[in-house]
């Protein structure tokens, strides 16, 4: 473990830190920084079009919708209950900070992502459409030979971030909050995600946009009602997120060994997993999207980004600090989704370990689904064909029987690594292709 806890550090530290945030704030520049200063504009385009009646799609392919949910499905995954309480023990309250940080940039990153997806996107076999960062990459940038490394790297991430993690935070929490036996929670999780993944995207799509609605619901409104109940602490919370962030040692006391350093590497890494902006990942489910125009799409994934970690993770690392267990002087081995459920239950006794479980469960488990989408796109690219589909399928929920009795340390530090390999081709790709993603959000071209 300690070499994988080295090369992650290499690679993270510095170089792919200052790649994620340059590559939002090149998009936030050329931009005009369009997700504060035209927030009206793109929000009307998301959020305010679920109040309006629902576009159909017209042929094969996904409504916008149903490419966000399908996107949120993946995103809002463990990272934003187990990774953000992570994230919090390993660099401090400031790693939060540094999540925002990320998420505010990213959200431009998600932005030029989706828009790249959309433009690049190609017929699908069979029927529907496909689209994503190996598109972009081969077809955009002329540069195949990064099109096949990032679909090489995303095939063992679905398996690390898509698979093991998620059931393995499925298997912690529900052991912990019933006393259920690991591998039949396994095995459970298993033949339910086989028999939904035999639909192919449809009941993918389908299911994700039954399970986000109702999962987003149950965790924020809990997560709020706690909030509520705590809003005395909420100024204290976020006076030690920001003063954290720049000077852990003056702020918590320099007990802790939490340094800039380690709240920047975990808050923005972190912030990635829970997001995806800049992994190009969830940019093969808005490529499947059929859409009139690219930067429409591409204001969905502005919404992705500020709902999954600028809302969702910050509620959680909130009544994380506002719960009464913070610091963790009397519990130090609390973390992950342990340590989230213990907050949640300090507040709401113990309908809040059932919350968080039941949040979970719904959370990993979309997020399963998300992700062996990814695979199986990736899968297709590289073999020309489907030829290959079913033996990734099982690999994939053999994956999930594993990662129910696996260590989730080891698993997260895999996660860090597969990400930061498809990050690489991916943020090249959208550095480079920037002005074209740009052009895209010209006013005259959203008429």
């Amino acid at each position: 473990m300690n070499t994988l806890q080295r090369l992650c550090d290499a690679l993270w530290c510095p170089w792919l830190l200052g790649l994620f945030l340059l590559t939002g704030l090149v998009y936030s520049l050329g931009s005009g920084f369009f997700q504060l200063f035209g927030l009206r504009r793109w929000w009307r385009a998301t959020a305010g079009s679920l109040f309006r009646r629902r576009e159909g799609t017209e042929g094969s392919g996904l409504s916008s919708l149903q490419a966000l949910a399908t996107a949120l499905a993946s995103t809002m995954g463990t990272g934003s209950i187990a990774g953000v309480a992570t994230a919090l023990t390993l660099g401090g309250p400031g790693a939060v900070f540094w999540m925002w940080v990320s998420a505010f940039l990213g959200m431009m990153t998600g932005c030029g992502e989706k828009i790249l997806a959309v433009k690049y996107q190609r017929p699908a076999p069979g029927e529907g459409l496909q689209g994503g960062p190996m598109f972009y990459l081969r077809d955009g940038l002329r540069a195949p030979l990064l099109a096949g490394w990032f679909a090489l790297a995303c095939l063992p991430a679905t398996l690390a971030g898509g698979s093991l993690v998620q059931s393995s935070s499925i298997a912690a929490s529900l052991e912990a909050a019933f006393g259920a036996n690991r591998a039949v929670v396994g095995l459970c999780t298993a033949l339910l995600a086989g028999a939904i993944l035999a639909g192919g995207l449809g009941r993918i799509a389908r299911v994700s946009s039954t399970l986000v609605p109702v999962m987003a619901l149950l965790y924020l409104g809990s997560g709020g009602v706690i909030l509520l109940l705590n809003a005395h602490r909420l100024p204290e919370a976020l006076a030690l997120i920001v003063s954290s962030a720049l000077s852990p040692a003056s702020a918590l006391g320099g007990g802790a060994g939490w340094t800039v350093a380690s709240a920047l590497r975990y808050g923005v890494a972190r912030g990635v997993f829970t997001n995806e902006a800049g992994l190009g990942t969830s940019a093969m489910a808005h490529g499947a999207a059929r859409v009139d125009c690219p930067a429409r799409q591409g204001m969905w994934g502005i919404f992705e980004v500020f709902l999954s970690t600028l809302l969702v993770c910050t509620v959680t690392a909130l009544v994380i600090l506002v719960s009464g267990l913070w610091p963790l002087q009397g519990v130090p081995a609390l973390s992950g989704a342990p340590l989230t459920a213990a907050a949640f239950s300090q507040v709401l006794g113990p309908a809040g370990q059932g919350v968080v479980a039941l949040s979970l469960l719904l959370f990993a488990f979309s997020s399963i689904l998300g992700w062996s989408y990814y695979g199986q796109q990736c899968l297709r690219f590289l073999a020309g064909s489907d030829r290959f589909l079913l033996p990734y399928r099982v690999v994939f929920l053999l994956c999930v029987l594993a990662g129910a009795v696996w260590e989730p340390a080891a698993v997260w530090l895999l996660v860090d690594l597969c990400n930061a390999l498809m990050a690489l081709p991916n943020l090249t790709a959208l550095l480079l292709l920037s002005p074209q993603a740009l052009k895209e959000l010209n006013p005259r071209r959203l008429r």
